[in-house]
């Protein structure tokens, strides 16, 4: 197999998740070995990828022949196939792999991913309607949960922080959140600070418990 750096993923599953994940990471500038049982997908990802192979890697000597062992990162993205997806997460936490996603596709499935070692278990598909049914009900632009307990909302500013510098808005004590980052009309995002002056028509970005990040995005202007 090819010599890889350092920072390269190692994605198996290339079906609509794996392969979007993989070709972003291509275009972020990582080296990808994408591998997938389906020869036809191998044939399709083979111009879009750094490499890719066809491989069961619910075998231990396939993962072997990969240099599977050779990376520090990976992303199982096995869909449908939960017992393939569990076996190859399995896998790799025997290899050693530093850091370890998976996909699951339900709560169940996840709990066992968990159990067999997973770093971290993904939910592509709850996770998308989790975050388009927040945006399409309030003001937000964006939402990303961080964590069980906090948020990052992309919103517009609600009236009674805006026109006065942040640190004399009380927006930490009367809402619960923190301004982290700040888009003026025509600018780039930028940190926010206890002098910035928030504008009507800024995009701003919220750090802070679900709950009150949501909440926070549904005040309503004026």
């Amino acid at each position: 197999m090819a010599r890889f750096q350092p920072d390269a993923v190692l994605v198996i599953g290339l079906g609509r998740f794996g392969s979007a994940l993989a070709g972003t990471l291509v275009g972020l500038g990582h080296q990808v070995l994408g591998v997938d049982t389906d020869r036809k997908t191998v044939q399709e990802m083979s111009s879009q990828l750094t490499h890719v192979v066809e491989a069961d890697t619910t075998s231990e000597e396939a993962l072997r022949q990969i240099g599977a062992g050779d990376f520090n990162r990976a992303v199982v993205a096995i869909g449908t196939d939960v017992e393939a997806s569990i076996l190859t997460t399995s896998l790799l936490v025997d290899f050693g792999i530093a850091q370890i996603w998976a996909k699951a596709v339900s709560r169940a499935h996840g709990r066992i991913l968990d159990r067999v070692g997973a770093h971290r278990v993904v939910y592509p598909e709850h996770d998308m309607g989790e975050r388009v049914a927040h945006m399409v009900t309030g003001r937000m632009v964006d939402y990303v949960e961080l964590s069980d307990n906090y948020a990052l909302v992309e919103t517009r500013p609600p009236a009674d922080i805006v026109g006065k510098p942040l640190g004399q808005t009380g927006i930490r004590s009367r809402h619960g959140v923190t301004v982290v980052c700040i888009k003026h009309v025509g600018a780039d995002f930028d940190y926010a600070h206890p002098d910035t002056v928030v504008k009507a028509d800024d995009l701003i970005v919220v750090l802070g418990p679900i709950q009150k990040a949501v909440r926070f995005a549904q005040t309503r202007n004026g």
